[in-house]
């Protein structure tokens, strides 16, 4: 059975990634189960360069087939910010709530509220090549956090046709639509290719 690590240490991740490659015959790791890999550092200007150093890292110190994301909220009245530092947007010791707070703060009296989620994921072989895709959807920005599922900006995150955060669409749905999802759904056929 082929295996695919997953760049990753966010177990919130891991978990989607699984959920929604489920029923594909690979079996997936993630970068905790080698606790002795030293962390990549996102140093990359772009969501693409940080997913194919994490990928290109993972592979080599792993030796098997490496997924990496790379996932950024680009917020047009904010200058597309938070983008590549969604995950650190309020500080290096933050967390989800954190960034959602500093978020809607700065978004207080904006009124464009349109914002891009974008997901890159770069697959690498170990001494071969990387190829990247992208996964993206439009949505707004809510003016407080609204529901109780998924993680990261979900809480915040309006999905236009169902007029909900992904927080209140839940996981099923979220797991069909989202910017990880569409790009999942082009990982799903590089990785039948392989299998």
């Amino acid at each position: 059975m082929l295996e695919i690590v997953l760049a990753t240490r966010n177990k919130d991740k891991v978990k989607e990634i699984k959920r929604i490659l489920t029923h594909l015959k690979v079996k997936i790791l993630s970068i905790g189960d080698f606790p002795n890999m030293p962390g990549v550092e996102e140093d990359r200007k772009t969501l693409r360069g940080n997913a194919i150093k994490k990928a290109k890292e993972t592979a080599k110190y792993t030796n098997k087939i490496s997924l990496a994301d790379d996932s950024g909220l680009q917020v047009y009245a904010l200058n597309r910010k938070p983008g590549v530092t969604s995950a650190r947007f309020a500080g290096k010791d933050c967390n989800y709530k954190d960034n959602n707070k500093k978020l809607l703060k700065l978004m207080k009296n904006k009124k464009n509220r349109k914002a891009l989620f974008k997901c890159v994921m770069a697959i690498t072989v170990p001494k071969g090549k990387t190829k990247t895709v992208t996964g993206t959807i439009i949505g707004t920005i809510s003016t407080k956090s609204r529901g109780k599922h998924g993680f990261g900006y979900d809480p915040v995150f309006i999905v236009p046709q169902y007029n909900k955060t992904f927080a209140e669409l839940g996981l099923s749905i979220k797991n069909k639509i989202s910017h990880r999802a569409k790009a999942l759904q082009k990982i799903r056929k590089i990785l039948q290719e392989m299998t």
